[in-house]
């Protein structure tokens, strides 16, 4: 489980639960099952709109992948490049290839397995970087589900203030006392449902999924930087080092954001960094 995930859930129900036992005199008023459903229900009719069927069902599987805390593994990645560098950098290229199919990471395997078979570094990269922006592709398209729902909770909360104004005020014209109070509750409960579900769960949700991409994104760069490396026929040592200070360096600009690092080197070969010996021993 996601500590930070969960933690955040927690809190923001304990806060919303405390405010509503401290201020309301009776706090089963702030449970409406039918404005629930209609905003619930809602949502999830115009996200149907919206999108395809296999993109929304897809939502669920998402939404596990934010509660569990996912390793991205970037260590293991880059021990077993180096294994397999190591037995090509020997000559071993038939240890290597036995090595390549113990990866786990299909990325880096089809990397290399493109050294090993000879392709150019115009083709690694081609391809490589073809599979890095699908990838960000896919997964922005799955985070901006999200983004959707959050636009549509409020908006479906607000229609549910329209109903029960509406039939507030007919039970006023019929003077039924005892339906104005319920129709009123519908008023006002739908919207607090509808922003509730908007800024506590759909958008915090897209923005770790964001996050999350990011971060895969800069680790699948830096596979690309130790494919390169490791077709150049790199010593080892030097790769480990090289792919080390760019892990380093793309934690560094995750915590920082939008800052940009001081003596940042020059982007070449579509996203990925290179270094030279020099910048990689500071």
């Amino acid at each position: 489980m996601n500590p930070s995930t969960l933690l955040g859930m927690l809190f923001g129900l304990a806060i919303v639960a405390t405010a509503i036992g401290i201020s309301a005199e009776d706090p089963a008023n702030f449970l409406n099952l039918p404005g629930l459903l209609l905003v619930v229900g809602g949502t999830m009719a115009a996200t149907l709109i919206s999108y395809p069927l296999h993109e929304v069902l897809r939502v669920f599987r998402v939404f596990g992948i934010v509660l569990r805390n996912e390793r991205l593994y970037a260590e293991r990645d880059i021990n077993e490049l180096v294994e397999v560098a190591k037995l090509k950098f020997q000559g071993q290229i038939g240890r290597a290839d036995e090595k390549l199919n113990r990866i786990k990471n299909p990325f880096l395997r089809s990397g290399m397995q493109m050294v090993l078979d000879g392709a150019t570094s115009e083709d690694l990269v081609t391809l490589m970087q073809w599979r890095i922006s699908r990838m960000r592709a896919k997964e922005r398209a799955e985070a901006q589900i999200f983004r959707t729902m959050a636009t549509f909770a409020p908006a479906f909360g607000m229609l549910g203030t329209l109903l029960g104004l509406i039939n507030m005020l007919s039970a006023m014209d019929a003077d039924k006392f005892g339906a104005i109070g319920s129709s009123m509750a519908l008023a006002l409960i739908t919207t607090l449902y509808g922003i509730l579900l908007s800024n506590m769960l759909f958008k915090p949700i897209a923005l770790k999924l964001e996050r999350r991409t990011e971060q895969r994104v800069m680790l699948m760069n830096m596979m690309v930087e130790g494919v390169l490396l490791m077709q150049e026929e790199r010593s080892p040592a030097f790769i480990r080092e090289t792919l080390g200070s760019f892990l380093a360096q793309s934690e560094d600009e995750l915590r920082d954001g939008d800052k940009k690092p001081a003596g940042r080197g020059k982007r070449t070969r579509g996203d990925s960094v290179r270094r030279s010996p020099k910048q990689t021993s500071q």
